[in-house]
């Protein structure tokens, strides 16, 4: 049976005069990769961060797991975010002085989760994507494919239903790009969660499920 993760309704978003989206409507499935393909500028990431509840739409819903996140409280989208969304990035943004392994932590310390299950967790992923030898480094000691599926272990730590990456491989050369490719499709097999990813990359947007093109700030038909 098809499930429904995340849906966006008459999504409409400006900064000052500029009008960025101007209307999107969007349904995604459990379990679909989908990626998100465009032109500079044209809103790809704006969409993004409305679906992670990193911004809010000027008009328009959006439903995620079942919950209406756009009348949640701040406290409530905090707490819903941090426990249903895992974000990649092209920069990690991974914290310089702690280890991969405490990088990876830190989202399920910031949810109260028992220190143990955490740590337990957090090895469990880093095994799974062939970090098991440098979960001790710094990392400013890793390779930039390395310190991406730190990342990338980050965003997994709390089983979110949905993981948004934004770029994810736009700082890796084609070797680790592609890896990080096939990663996502691992996790979503292994793990069952949904992806949505906004990218340049023609080969991992043609390996997504749907490709999505973004023009003049409407999916195109």
């Amino acid at each position: 049976m098809t499930i429904v993760m995340i849906t966006a309704q008459n999504i409409h978003k400006s900064y000052g005069k500029l009008k960025v989206l101007k209307g999107i409507d969007l349904e995604i499935n459990k379990g679909e990769i989908i990626s998100i393909v465009g032109a500079s500028g044209a809103g790809k990431s704006t969409l993004l961060h409305i679906l992670g509840t990193l911004d809010h739409a000027d008009e328009g819903k959006v439903n995620i797991n079942k919950v209406e996140v756009n009348v949640l409280s701040d406290k409530k989208l905090s707490e819903f975010r941090n426990k249903n969304i895992g974000f990649v990035f092209q920069f990690h943004h991974l914290l310089p002085e702690f280890s991969a392994f405490e990088n990876v932590c830190i989202p399920s310390f910031i949810a109260r989760m028992p220190r143990k299950e955490a740590e337990a967790n957090a090895t469990k992923l880093l095994n799974f994507l062939g970090l098991s030898e440098r979960m001790d480094h710094k990392p400013s000691q890793l390779s930039g494919g390395e310190q991406q599926r730190v990342a990338v272990a980050r965003a997994l730590i709390n089983s979110p239903a949905v993981i948004l990456a934004d770029e994810p491989s736009g700082n890796l050369d084609s070797a680790s790009a592609r890896e990080l490719h096939s990663l996502f499709f691992s996790l979503r097999d292994e793990f069952q969660q949904t992806f949505v990813i906004v990218t340049h990359n023609e080969e991992l947007a043609n390996m997504a499920d749907r490709k999505l093109t973004i023009k003049d700030g409407v999916i195109m038909k």
